[in-house]
């Protein structure tokens, strides 16, 4: 599979990274604004060809799958641009600015019969079936609660505190603590309450979110672009409690005996080696592709839209509004 990268940023770096080993995926074009830079992004990964317009490398007849690396703000348009182009499409989290852009996307590849996937990486990795295989086993009881944080002192990042580039903690580190609560309650949710404390330039700089469902169980999640924090997961269950070591990247899954006094651990679960994690997202579009299919299964279409759909009320109880959404 020939595989182009739209953007020559850092997350593209650790895309080329991750192809550049993997077998029957082919690292053939990068694409940047800037040729000279799009030329030393080649060299560095070893990239057939090097194009200095998104445009240029759209056009290229041999390109297969592109991965949409540039910040949120632009995630439609050059989604929407690489399908009418007949391309398939992973399009980097968070998938759009909004639901209707996200709907938009969606009914353009299913219309035109491509796939278009959303690189949320978390939902792809082999801890996901881990840590689904232990709650099943009963090992835990019934889930009551889950809790989860994630942080990182990137507030220093344009992408991350320009409102016109869909900046914030939200569509950047928000969407993994969703996606974690999602991948383990269901989205029958009954009521979402959201608060931030803003940056200078008005988005979110640290968010707090509580997901109350129908059935009465609860999601919490904190995150926050001004510090590093544990990046912890806690699912809480009646008969114990599992513990997920980075939700970010799953590196070590903890399950817990319900002991008041102390912990003690009755299974311990070491997630297997990766390239960087990024490998997984990429072979179940191969496998889409070969299989004439329009959506991975790990991230349907619909749990795109419905992550979206919470982001978006979330964002209405921040008060914030794109400059490009006016």
């Amino acid at each position: 599979m020939k595989m182009a990268i739209l953007g020559a940023g850092g997350i593209a770096a650790t895309m080329a990274e991750t192809i550049l080993p993997m077998k029957d995926v082919e690292s053939y074009a990068i694409a940047s604004r800037n040729m000279e830079k799009a030329q030393a992004f080649a060299d560095k990964w070893s990239f057939e060809k090097a194009y200095g317009s998104y445009e240029d490398m759209l056009n290229d007849e041999n390109v297969e799958l592109v991965y949409i690396a540039v910040p949120h703000s632009h995630h439609h348009e050059w989604t929407i641009k690489a399908l009418n182009a007949g391309k398939h499409v992973l399009c980097e989290k968070a998938f759009a600015a909004n639901e209707k852009q996200a709907r938009e996307m969606i009914e353009l590849a299913e219309k035109k019969k491509l796939l278009l996937t959303e690189a949320i990486w978390t939902r792809y990795m082999p801890s996901r079936k881990l840590i689904n295989d232990i709650i099943a086993s009963g090992d835990i009881g019934e889930v009551m609660n889950v809790a989860s944080n994630l942080g990182y002192r990137i507030d220093m990042n344009e992408r991350m505190v320009k409102p016109e580039l869909a900046g914030g903690c939200l569509l950047d580190l928000t969407v993994y603590t969703l996606n974690f609560s999602s991948m383990i309650m269901g989205d029958n949710i009954k009521r979402i309450e959201a608060s931030m404390v803003p940056t200078a330039t008005g988005v979110d700089g640290q968010d707090t979110v509580m997901l109350e469902y129908e059935d009465g169980k609860m999601a919490s999640m904190f995150t926050t672009m001004y510090a590093l924090t544990d990046r912890r997961g806690l699912i809480c269950g009646r008969e114990g409690f599992i513990c997920v070591q980075n939700i970010n990247n799953p590196m070590k899954i903890t399950v817990y005996a319900p002991d008041r006094t102390q912990y003690t651990v009755k299974k311990e679960i070491t997630v297997p080696e990766q390239i960087t994690g990024y490998e997984y997202e990429v072979l179940a579009c191969k496998k889409a592709i070969e299989e004439g299919r329009i959506e991975c299964e790990e991230m349907p279409h619909s749990e795109t839209i419905e992550i979206m759909r919470q982001m978006d009320e979330i964002r209405k109880q921040f008060g914030i509004v794109f400059p490009f959404e006016k």
